[in-house]
């Protein structure tokens, strides 16, 4: 079967850029600035996959001269329009063609992977982040983990899908994003983290760190599983 981007639809890329970092996106974004400032050194990023360019303003606010890129024409306008004066470039597939090599100290990439339908094209993606990464630089990728597809969350809902408990790497699995208008049902690609690393390591990156947030105690948020089980995988990769 045939992989659907579901973000390029245009009604779920205007209610998706209304998403804040609330829930458990929340969690996907809180030891972020710790995290690059720990591995981080340079201004100058790349947002691969920026959607409606939530995480490129993310970067801006730390202090980034940062460059937004997507393969989705509804999503950069979005980005766009939000953000008027932000740098958002549309791409084709993996390439980046208009970034010579060695340009970034940091291309971050949140939840993008869990959009690249195969192991191939996942590779093409990494191989074309080593080339425009600086020989210091650092490539941040968050991806969902396992657990989010079989479990509830503050934000997501996945027991409509009980057909997700038995996916396999590059199988198709289904969520819905409950903070948003748009319910209808997200097609993500599973990849285990054992794939994940394997794939790293043949692309040419060093693992550095594996970050796995989870929630605490708070009366601000309404945890479900949070707390116990990290709904994302935060690799901080090197050349």
């Amino acid at each position: 079967m045939e992989f659907h981007n579901s973000y390029k639809d245009i009604k779920l890329a205007k209610a998706y850029s209304k998403l804040e970092f609330s829930g458990t996106y929340y969690l996907a974004y809180r030891d972020l600035p710790e995290i690059i400032g720990t591995y981080v050194t340079g201004e100058k990023s790349l947002d691969f996959g920026c959607g409606t360019g939530r995480s490129t303003r993310f970067l801006k606010k730390l202090g980034f001269n940062v460059t937004g890129v997507d393969i989705s024409e509804n999503m950069i306008e979005q980005a766009k329009r939000m953000d008027p004066t932000g740098d958002y470039q549309l791409i084709k597939d993996e390439y980046c063609n208009q970034f010579d090599d060695e340009t970034f100290d940091l291309v971050f990439s949140i939840f993008t992977f869990d959009n690249i339908p195969t192991q191939i094209k996942k590779q093409r993606n990494l191989k074309e982040i080593i080339r425009i990464l600086r020989v210091q630089g650092i490539f941040i990728n968050l991806v969902s983990s396992p657990e989010i597809y079989v479990n509830e969350w503050a934000s997501f809902s996945t027991k409509d899908f009980p057909e997700n408990r038995q996916a396999k790497t590059g199988d198709f699995v289904k969520i819905i994003i409950t903070d948003i208008e748009d319910n209808r049902p997200v097609e993500d690609v599973f990849f285990s983290p054992e794939n994940y690393r394997e794939l790293f390591i043949n692309t040419g990156f060093k693992i550095e760190n594996v970050y796995k947030p989870l929630a605490r105690v708070s009366k601000s948020h309404k945890w479900v599983n949070e707390i116990e089980i990290a709904p994302w995988n935060i690799y901080v990769l090197r050349k």
